[in-house]
């Protein structure tokens, strides 16, 4: 599909200037330019245009919001200087895969001040020797070069980090409550069974002061009978 077609298609009754994101991967560019794209894109924030065929950004109009540019996998080797002029504050920039091979192609990327993190990977200008200590010399705005700083310390993915922490926070509150109401319920149980046996020994026990009560009072008068017999005995042997 033409990117024409696909921007008109990607504005869904919206007037240019109310949309903030714009994706017109795999559209196909009219000669390597950009095409469809107007200044009236004032509200762009995020513009992706990832295998588009591009080979020149003359043809970009200013988009003064613009803070993230995807250009990946396109045919660019130069002309970087529009972006400073078209796009002052962008603060990511993703030129993967195109055809940038010396210093001087990103040289033009000096003016882009607020620029924090630019990928250079699968471009011919990685394989130069110290391409990552002379890139942070040439562009010491930027932070993170191919998605590490100077230090190799990975760049953070502030969007994963907030749906990891939601996501953890979902997932911790649920087995919680559930193991709480299982021990409560198990607790419960074990307490009614723990009643059920104290009563049952209760009984048994009352039981059996019952028996032994019987039995003193049988065995008691077992003996007054047996005294009775004997005073009797006495009583015929007087006579």
């Amino acid at each position: 599909m033409a990117m024409k077609k696909r921007i008109s298609l990607e504005l869904r009754n919206r007037s240019p200037a109310e949309v903030v994101e714009l994706v017109v991967d795999n559209s196909r560019s009219a000669d390597g330019e950009v095409e469809g794209l107007t200044d009236d894109f004032t509200g762009l924030e995020f513009l992706s245009m990832v295998n588009v065929g591009l080979s020149s950004l003359a043809k970009l109009p200013p988009l003064p919001k613009l803070r993230k540019l995807e250009l990946s996998d396109n045919n660019l080797s130069g002309s970087l200087e529009t972006l400073s002029e078209k796009c002052p504050n962008l603060t990511y920039l993703n030129l993967s895969g195109n055809k940038i091979k010396e210093l001087s192609n990103v040289e033009a990327l000096q003016n882009l001040k607020s620029l924090q993190s630019l990928d250079l990977f699968n471009c011919e200008i990685t394989s130069l020797e110290d391409y990552r200590e002379s890139v942070f010399e040439l562009l010491p705005q930027v932070t993170y070069l191919d998605g590490f700083d100077q230090e190799y310390n990975e760049a953070p993915d502030s969007e994963a980090d907030d749906e990891g922490g939601d996501e953890d926070g979902e997932d911790g509150a649920g087995p919680t409550g559930d193991y709480d109401e299982e021990d409560d319920e198990e607790e419960d149980d074990e307490g009614s069974e723990g009643g059920e046996e104290d009563d049952e020994d209760e009984d048994d026990y009352a039981e059996e002061e019952e028996e032994e009560e019987a039995a003193g009072v049988q065995g008691q008068k077992r003996k007054r009978d047996v005294d009775d017999e004997g005073e009797e005995d006495d009583d015929d042997e007087d006579d």
